[in-house]
């Protein structure tokens, strides 16, 4: 399988330059530009990242392009550019003005393979404030912009390219075909990367991998462990146990209702009802880290104890996604953000299970299309993200049974609303948070003093940035209207307008 290698300088947006080119049917991995595997014939070109550096900062991240550069097809994206041109003998200074924002390439050298195609004055989207300002005489500019002369440029007899805005991001409007000019008319990679080919070798891998012996698998209910346990299921049949904790922490008759799909599914599942011991440990506890480690821990001795009942069991499986890969072997090492929610993280040494994570490649909108790929029912796969610790993180402070009542209502009522007006698949997530406050209110003739709810409602492509969705004003009134009559004890309803960043999509 061709496959193009994206080395991150912990650029915001490297996610996203992989996301654009698995889009392409290309397949691509981001790596630590100082932490990359061994180059092999399947790699068919380099692309170095952005960077929040300067390439003149004292600690600066230097890659080594030794057996790269001059070898393989090189792009370098902003700060990847700044470095080519900077390590080759030119000079990058801070801009007179920020470089940030839509531009338009005033010049494109209609003979560069990398501008194949594209449109004359062309959009493109500038995010930095360094600029090149000369490069040697060994590299041409290909590109300009009213403001950046050197915006493109090509190192002459080498297939290196650099280019100081961002093809990525939507902004760049013809960025996705720059991206295929390198990716698949310079570096020549075959457009054979599908969920159909990722399904196939991805359960012949499995088969070979794991033979006859026996896994287990802690089922959550959502999309990621889902896809993974159907994919085990083909891969190796009744061999699969799955183990599915109830934590009483989920949506309201979520138990039920994942158990029946499961079942449906053909899937070998154990139910476990946990609820009472979840509440038990959850008691006066009130911090958020503090709760996800307790429900963390709980979910282990819970799992851990039911899976020592199987015979046999040599493999743990896990619904780890690529953002996850990422995230833990970061530019910075090791991330130390993390959320302790990936609750089966302290599974694998307690159990002595050797892993195996058959989606760890693919991103969240990539999980879902390898599902429909394998014809798995909608309910699953259009289901909204929902956190590893549930509702326990969607109460803001301490997690008491009359708490999970009224939030588990209002949540339904909410969710149920959203299906009803055709709403659901327009948003990426939704939820309702339960404040730790209560509010002065009026129903009939008696002062009320009861609890604020909050909805949120963002859109997003993976959860890595999102916006507030405009929910409409009559939609939101009847909301209100539906949970402050039906729900007792809740009295006021407010709905969040934040996005991410600054905000994150939970509260906690």
């Amino acid at each position: 399988m061709d496959k193009i290698f994206i080395l991150d300088f912990g650029s915001q947006y490297t996610q996203l330059i992989a996301r654009r080119i698995r889009e392409l049917k290309v397949y691509c991995e981001i790596h630590p530009f100082n932490h990359f595997p061994k180059l092999s014939n399947q790699v068919k070109g380099i692309i170095l990242s952005g960077s929040p550096y300067s390439v003149r900062d004292k600690n600066t991240p230097i890659p080594d392009l030794t057996n790269i550069k001059g070898q393989y097809p090189l792009l370098g994206v902003c700060y990847g550019a700044q470095y080519l041109a900077h390590y080759s003998g030119g000079e990058v200074l801070p801009s007179n003005k920020r470089e940030y924002g839509r531009a338009n390439l005033k010049y494109v050298d209609k003979n560069s393979e990398l501008f194949r195609n594209i449109s004359p004055d062309t959009q493109v989207w500038m995010s930095h404030g360094d600029t090149i300002t000369r490069i040697p005489d060994n590299i041409n500019i290909i590109g300009s912009t009213a403001d950046v002369e050197i915006g493109a440029f090509k190192i002459k007899d080498e297939i290196t390219y650099g280019i100081q805005f961002h093809p990525e991001v939507y902004h760049t409007t013809e960025g996705k075909e720059i991206l295929k000019n390198f990716v698949v008319g310079i570096c020549g990679c075959k457009q054979n990367w599908t969920p159909s080919s990722f399904v196939t070798t991805t359960i012949a891998e499995l088969r070979k991998k794991i033979g006859k012996e026996r896994v287990v698998l802690g089922l959550s209910g959502g999309v990621d462990s889902s896809v993974a346990a159907i994919l085990l299921h083909r891969a190796i049949g009744k061999n699969l146990t799955c183990i599915f904790v109830d934590n009483g922490l989920l949506r309201k008759d979520e138990s039920r209702k994942v158990l029946d799909s499961y079942e449906l599914m053909g899937l070998n599942v154990i139910g476990v009802e946990a609820k009472e011991k979840f509440f038990a440990e959850l008691k006066g506890i009130s911090d958020p880290e503090g709760k996800r480690k307790v429900i963390g821990r709980v979910f282990i001795e819970v799992f851990d104890e039911e899976a020592n009942k199987l015979k046999n069991v040599k493999w743990l499986a896990q619904g780890t996604i690529y953002p996850d890969v990422i995230e833990s072997v970061s530019v910075k090492g090791p991330s130390a953000t993390i959320k302790s929610h990936h609750n089966v993280g302290g599974l694998p040494d307690k159990m002595h299970l050797n892993i195996v994570e058959p989606l760890k490649l693919l991103f969240k909108d990539e999980v879902r299309k390898v599902g429909k790929a394998m014809n798995m029912s909608n309910d699953i796969l259009k289901r909204h993200p929902f956190p590893g610790p549930g509702l326990g993180i969607r109460i803001l402070g301490e997690v008491t049974r009359e708490k999970i009542r009224m939030l588990q209502d209002a949540d339904y009522i909410f969710i149920e609303e959203l299906k009803k007006h055709g709403l659901y698949d327009e948003v990426w997530q939704a939820a309702v948070i339960l404040l730790p406050v209560q509010s002065v209110g009026v129903m009939g003739d008696e002062r009320t003093y009861e609890y604020v709810v909050v909805l949120r409602a963002v859109s997003s492509k993976d959860g890595m940035t999102a916006d507030w969705y405009p929910l409409p004003y009559e939609f939101l009134s009847r909301v209100s209207g539906e949970i402050t009559n039906k729900v007792k004890g809740i009295n006021r309803v407010v709905y969040d307008i934040s996005s991410k960043p600054p905000a994150t999509i939970e509260w906690e």
